[in-house]
């Protein structure tokens, strides 16, 4: 068969075009390798509007029980990750074509819109010793192993929000805890520095800090790091290494088809969370959008799910010649 729409995705953005694309009786299908985006792992969400607190594994049920109500619309594969998209059936001269998705599992399907909203993944440091000691002490998720490092001392490498989430999760855990930047000056929400300057956990904020290496022979024992300004090279003593430095978005199954940014991002008008490409949309952390919250993603993902059905009603219209025949029948 052929979906009205399709959407890659299963966040904040995807839920939300889902539910909105049910609801404007579009036959869509929703694919995602898991429900919840990277906000599954946060312990306390204090800003999902409608919900004072909720941890991310409570929101993703949420979400996905709410998409899933909508079963009659939307069908769903859970557990698939799409890695191609093509150009289908396109009319001649024109860019307006269908769309095939193919998955990990082999599988493919077939849309008249597409609704990019999967998201992105933890960006790695790239140095010396991170993979080899990856479970061994460095980590990416705080959440998720703030208690594996309980009595230790840890630096968190990152001075945005998300790193100054890591800080504040390792405090209950953590003995000493090292924050270190490469810029000047850190770039998280200025109240939340604020709370973990006063824990007396927080040994030390290093600047202008440049990562060289995560240095261990099975666990970590050491981060080595240069002081940008100085030039000095320096070790500090720790058991552990949380990475909190962005993210890199998932669009690389779409890159030759949409316009992307230098950091791999998808351009959108944010008007109608549109695209460079006819009939293909797109919400969330994939996007050029500078800021990335799942309030945003939601409401990017609304536009976009009724921009795709406006553009189906545009796409589907019937032509002059069958319309004036129409007409003269009455």
């Amino acid at each position: 068969m052929i979906y009205d729409l399709i959407i890659i995705g299963g966040g904040p953005a995807g839920i939300s075009a889902g539910v909105y694309a049910a609801r404007k009786k579009m036959k869509s299908l929703l694919i995602t390798e898991t429900f919840g985006g990277q906000s599954i792992v946060s312990d306390d969400i204090q800003n999902w509007i409608g919900e004072k607190n909720i941890s991310g594994l409570d929101l993703a049920k949420k979400m996905e029980d709410h998409i899933r109500s909508y079963s009659d619309m939307v069908d769903i594969k859970s557990s698939e990750k799409v890695v191609e998209i093509k150009k289908v059936l396109c009319e001649e001269g024109t860019r307006v074509c269908d769309f095939t998705v193919t998955t990990d599992k082999d599988n493919s399907y077939t849309a008249k819109t597409l609704i990019l909203a999967s998201g992105a993944r933890r960006r790695k440091l790239g140095i010396p010793g991170e993979e080899k000691l990856n479970g061994k002490g460095v980590a990416y998720c705080s959440t998720c192993d703030a208690p594996l490092f309980s009595g230790k001392r840890v630096a968190v490498v990152g001075g945005g929000n998300a790193g100054l989430e890591a800080v504040q999760d390792l405090f209950p855990y953590a003995s000493e805890v090292f924050l270190l930047e490469y810029s000047e000056s850190l770039k998280g929400d200025a109240s939340t520095q604020e709370l973990i300057r006063q824990n007396p956990k927080l040994k030390e904020i290093i600047l202008n800090a440049q990562t060289l290496e995560i240095i261990g022979d099975k666990f970590v024992s050491a981060l080595k790091y240069q002081d940008r300004i100085s030039g000095e090279t320096k070790e500090l003593a720790v058991d552990g290494v949380f990475v909190e430095i962005g993210s890199v978005p998932n669009s690389e199954m779409v890159k030759d088809i949409v316009d992307v940014d230098k950091f791999g991002q998808v351009v959108i008008d944010s008007k109608h969370s549109s695209t460079s490409h006819p009939g293909i949309f797109a919400a969330g952390d994939i996007t050029d959008d500078p800021y990335k919250q799942n309030n945003i993603s939601s409401g990017d993902a609304v536009k976009a799910a009724l921009a795709a059905y406006n553009y189906l009603l545009q796409k589907s219209k019937a032509n002059p010649v069958e319309e004036t025949t129409d007409n003269n029948k009455k």
